[in-house]
């Protein structure tokens, strides 16, 4: 059987990641936590965040989580969205530009409340550029001003 998940590298928080991420979204889990013996730290947990599978590796030090690549989470509206966002920063995270954090691990994630991608990319050119610029002046994405801004309030 051929698989596919992401894997996200950690130095010792590997198990303390999976178990909060799992916390954080609704259907998520985790699958199985690897250690070399019993009373050994986890070398490898497999989690599964809202039906999408994902590794935690304990690799050690030197790697570091970069923006390149990123947890994104479309939630189903705006209070949900901002839930998550809060919830990320009370643990430890910062904020970024546009909807991204960097949680206290070094992950980034893009929170993204439903409805998003169809006012910044819609079928008027006008409005999608008004909603864009409006994007890049947020750090936590409001759909409601998005929405204010695509129609030239």
């Amino acid at each position: 059987m051929t698989a596919v998940r992401t894997c996200l590298w950690y130095d010792g928080q590997a198990e303390e990641a999976a178990e909060l991420y799992c916390s954080l979204l609704p259907d998520s889990w985790i699958e199985e936590v690897k250690r070399p013996s019993p009373d050994a730290p986890a070398i490898l947990v497999h989690f599964t965040l809202n039906g999408a599978p994902f590794s935690a590796l304990n690799g050690g030090s030197g790697v570091r989580h970069g923006p390149a690549a990123s947890i994104a989470a479309t939630l189903d509206g705006q209070a949900e969205a901002d839930a998550l966002y809060e919830r990320l920063l009370a643990e430890g995270g910062s904020e970024l530009q546009c909807g991204w954090l960097t949680d206290r691990f070094g992950v980034s994630w893009q929170v993204i409340p439903a409805g998003f991608v169809e006012v910044i990319f819609g079928p008027d050119a006008t409005m999608n550029e008004r909603a864009y610029a409006a994007m890049r002046e947020m750090k936590r994405l409001d759909l409601a001003a998005l929405r204010a801004a695509s129609e030239g309030e």
